[in-house]
């Protein structure tokens, strides 16, 4: 009786032990569905990502070592580690001041990052301190070889199929880009970014480009290079921005997978979004105002007499101020000249729409609510490339569309992962922001935690926002099963002091 009681007894254990081996399932905490991570039918084991500063990690109007550490392709290549990926170089910078040298002198497209004071009056000051010195930026980085990270600040589309992008010698021109000399090693920097970038072999690509097709014109408040050479710059012609990126495309999915992306609308950034197009005047000031601008509304009483204008089109230019909340005078280069008489030409002003947006900087200047009560906006008619206009907005959303669609078509044909930062970008905009992780990122400048103090580039959250939604499509198309980040893992903002960044 007690052999068959310890005979049971085994059996029991035996049996309870099958169980719980053949029906217990332990969820894999790193995954997106619980099961084992895979690649799917993706391979990360050389990873190489292509494109401008938001692929470099730039933020805070500066290109920083931490801010390429948090940039969403180092996030990315973070988590393909898990299923298989291999080393991710990146050309990190020496520290976290900001600001490339080039001989003894400070590169105004890489200066210093800036940082939230607190002082609402001037609340972004640069970082103090000195960029990195000329000998750092043009030769120590090589020493490590090829570099996986190939994001270029300022780059556009078709600088990527640019030979001398990376020469040195091509520097006093204007047709090399310094951060591209920094680390373009082989031939003297001769070889294009989509070169530098298909030699390494890679079986899988990521590329984002294109922002910069627009977005240097819409920074410029709509002002064309052959308006000011200087400050200006022009929307890449459509034909030139599809031969550009189907070349990409083409020659990078001949041998490997990928992930690309599309453009965000420039009017879903806080650089166009944070200063507000009216404000407000006590009655004494409406009465200068009305009283200086009386004679030009005159003007445009006798223009519409004349069948010169419309009646339409006199009420839309008419300057009239009330005490309370007013409209900005702004100039607007689209409105068509009015000549009275061989003398007299009426300047092509009018009164700011909801539908018009100011840059939150122009030329390095911060504009506050100072820049208005000093006259800007009333007084003094706010210059173009102050405003973008809602011509120049149509401008730009009909190139970014026409972008867009390139990009989604390239996509499909190559069976690539498309991630649709657009909208992603709208969302975040929108008065709800996007909640993931129990955050929610907004785009409100300096407080919504999607954006950096440049009001262009994300911040170290918004940058692991995109790493998530770029998980999410490449989860999608190939199978792999990849889980974002925790959102909470990464910085609101960064502040004023955080450490050299030597680590």
């Amino acid at each position: 009786m007690i052999k068959n009681i310890k005979l049971l007894a085994l059996a029991s254990l035996v049996f309870v032990g099958c169980n719980k081996d053949e029906d217990t399932v332990i969820p894999v905490a790193n995954s997106s569905d619980g099961k084992e991570l895979t690649a799917g039918t993706a391979d990360f084991s050389k990873f190489v990502s292509l494109g401008n500063s938001l692929t470099a990690g730039f933020s805070d109007a500066s290109l920083f070592r931490d801010g390429q550490l948090g940039s969403w392709a180092n996030i990315l290549a973070e988590q393909f580690k898990l299923v298989g990926g291999g080393e991710y170089k990146m050309p990190l910078t020496s520290n976290n001041v900001g600001g490339l040298v080039f001989g003894g002198n400070p590169d105004p497209r890489f200066g210093p990052r800036l940082f939230f004071t607190g002082v609402a009056t001037n609340p972004l000051l640069p970082a103090s301190g000195v960029g990195i010195t000329t000998n750092e930026v043009l030769t120590s980085p090589l020493a490590s070889g090829t570099y996986n990270n190939v994001g270029v600040p300022g780059a556009y589309s078709f600088h990527l199929l640019s030979d001398g992008y990376g020469q040195a010698s091509n520097l006093a021109a204007g047709l090399a880009n310094p951060f591209y000399v920094r680390f373009a090693a082989q031939g003297g920097g001769a070889k294009s970014m989509l070169n530098y970038a298909y030699d390494q072999q890679p079986t899988f690509f990521s590329l984002w480009i294109g922002n910069n097709d627009v977005l240097g014109y819409a920074t410029a408040g709509g002002v064309t290079k052959a308006q000011d050479a200087n400050f200006g710059a022009d929307i890449t012609p459509v034909a030139t921005f599809n031969f550009a990126y189907n070349t990409i495309v083409n020659k990078m999915a001949t041998t490997a997978k990928g992930v690309v992306s599309n453009i965000p609308y420039v009017n879903t950034i806080p650089f166009f979004t944070t200063v507000p197009n009216a404000i407000p005047l006590p009655q004494s000031t409406v009465d200068q105002l009305n009283t200086a601008f009386a004679n030009y509304n005159l003007g445009l009483n006798a223009a519409a007499g004349a069948g010169l204008i419309t009646q339409e089109e006199k009420n839309k230019r008419t300057l009239t101020f009330q005490a309370g909340v007013n409209r900005l005078v702004m100039v607007d280069e689209y409105l068509s000249p009015i000549q009275l008489s061989p003398t007299i030409i009426l300047p092509k002003l009018r009164q700011t729409t909801s539908e018009d947006y100011l840059v939150l900087s122009s030329q390095g200047t911060t504009i506050g609510q100072a820049y208005f009560l000093a006259g800007n906006g009333t007084a003094t008619p706010l210059a173009d490339r102050i405003v973008l206009s809602k011509d120049e907005v149509l401008e730009l959303k009909t190139a970014t569309d026409a972008y867009n669609a390139i990009i989604k078509a390239a996509a499909t044909a190559k069976g690539l992962a498309f991630v649709d930062s657009n909208l992603l970008l709208q969302q975040v905009a929108s008065p709800f922001g996007v909640s993931e992780s129990g955050y929610t990122i907004k785009s409100t400048f300096a407080t919504g935690g999607g954006f950096s103090h440049d009001g262009v580039h994300p911040a170290p959250r918004g940058y692991a926002l995109i790493a998530n939604e770029f998980i999410k499509e490449i989860n999608k198309t190939y199978g792999s099963n990849l889980k974002g980040v925790d959102l909470g893992k990464y910085r609101f903002a960064y502040p004023a002091t955080i450490g050299d960044g030597n680590k």
